[in-house]
């Protein structure tokens, strides 16, 4: 059952405010919820035009002045990074109207650096505002990514594993994730992700959760 006649910019789950400000996708997975439902939690995330920045601050205004929420996260039916700079301008503004109270984060396949050649991608999120990241990592090896994640370009895996290393050193909170499902050699993941340095976030597959 999705809530309301028209797509939604800002959605919210528990605790946590957040944007979805794209339906364009770098990697085209498998399992992803968008193949099976038309949003999650009730909200339409079905874009049918990507907003403007101006738009997604308008929507997210109005979702602010409901209550006071724990996080903002950009996450919806797309890739965040695919539309840097109406994240960036998005992210400054949360950092200005909140008085930087409200901690800002992107969940993100990790592609950010292909989609944006020659930017420096983490160091712009940072400078905007946001504090953490979360990375998409549903492989160990460029094989098993390819198979699950079924990127648009070669070289998927690697542009992930960049990404983190890059959002380290720009000083991010970094988190991978993966989703538990038989194709995901959990195990494998989890010690790609102690060679970042990182922690791994386990989420649980139920395309019909919602």
């Amino acid at each position: 059952m999705v809530r309301g006649e028209k797509p939604r910019i800002a959605y919210w789950l528990d605790n946590s405010l957040y944007l979805n400000i794209t339906n364009k996708c770098s990697n085209a997975c498998w399992f992803c919820v968008r193949n099976f439902k038309q949003g999650v939690g009730g909200f339409n995330l079905k874009l049918e035009r990507e907003p403007t920045a101006a738009e997604v601050k308008a929507e997210l205004e109005a979702a602010l002045a409901l209550r006071r929420w724990g996080e903002v996260v950009f996450c919806g039916f797309g890739e965040s990074t695919a539309r840097l700079d109406v994240l960036l301008e998005v992210a400054r503004w949360i950092r200005e109207r909140c008085g930087g109270l409200v901690p800002i984060r992107v969940d993100t396949n990790g592609h950010g650096y292909v989609l944006n050649k020659g930017r420096e991608v983490a160091e712009e999120l940072r400078g905007a505002g946001v504090s953490s990241v979360s990375v998409s990592l549903n492989g160990h090896d460029e094989a098993s990514y390819a198979e699950n994640c079924r990127p648009e370009f070669s070289g998927g895996f690697a542009a992930v594993l960049e990404f983190v290393k890059k959002a380290k050193t720009a000083g991010l909170q970094v988190e991978v994730s993966a989703v538990r499902m038989p194709e995901v050699n959990m195990e494998k993941v989890r010690a790609v992700a102690e060679s970042l340095d990182v922690p791994l976030r386990v989420r649980d597959y139920i395309p019909c959760f919602w």
